[in-house]
């Protein structure tokens, strides 16, 4: 069986510009939503708020429940985008590992290269190990092998806490609409998830950014 560093000095670099690009572009599209979709909360809540005042009427609200906001909103809309980002990631992220291991070593990375994947689907260990691999690549492919990891830090910190803590929270908040306060805490709530998945997905555009620029410029010129 051939060793990981003979695997990397046998195969050639992968060019990472494309799948910069298209990760780049789908998690600004699965941020844009996450923006519609708070949007959408706060449109409901001030709909119930000024139907309770007798401002709105039940046909409004049957209304918002079909127009373009509510749609863009859904939960299937969610799934497509957050799925699409997901595989775009891991797509440049494989590309990115394969190139750092032949700028880096193999020796440089903590987990084999299998995890790049398995990392995001095993329960429990998903908690750190695509951080490990994240900040792997970025230490590996850096010009610099003292470049600190605090980016991949601070993107894995607010990403986990949106995640595991925030989101649970506000999914159990949005299966209660029964009084005003419950749409509010909902609203209150997507709203803090929004924020923290902007500055994430913004840190993880710039972290792809990064890594893109070192392993194009710093020796793949004859990439495949």
């Amino acid at each position: 069986m051939p060793t990981n560093a003979s695997q990397a000095g046998a195969e050639q670099p992968r060019v990472v510009t494309g799948a910069a690009t298209a990760a780049t572009t789908l998690i600004s599209l699965a941020l844009v939503h996450e923006v519609l979709l708070t949007v959408a909360n706060w449109h409901i809540y001030f709909l119930i708020h000024d139907y309770l005042a007798g401002k709105a009427t039940a046909a409004d609200l049957e209304a918002a429940d079909n127009d373009a906001l509510a749609t863009l909103a859904s939960f299937w809309v969610s799934v497509l985008v957050w799925v699409a980002a997901g595989i775009a990631c891991l797509v440049w992220l494989w590309r990115a590992r394969i190139n750092s291991e032949q700028m880096g070593g193999a020796a440089a990375h903590r987990r084999a290269r299998g995890w790049v994947v398995a990392g995001w689907t095993v329960p429990v260990a998903n908690l750190w190990i695509p951080y490990q691999v994240v900040s792997d690549v970025w230490r590996a492919s850096a010009p610099r092998r003292s470049v600190p990891a605090t980016l991949i830090s601070a993107w894995w910190a607010l990403f986990t806490v949106a995640t595991v803590i925030v989101k649970p929270i506000q999914w159990n908040a949005a299966s209660q609409f029964d009084s005003e306060h419950q749409v509010l805490t909902n609203a209150n709530l997507s709203t803090l998830l929004t924020a923290l998945y902007v500055a994430a997905g913004l840190l993880l555009v710039l972290i792809i950014r990064r890594v893109t620029k070192w392993q194009t410029y710093g020796h793949v010129g004859n990439a495949v």
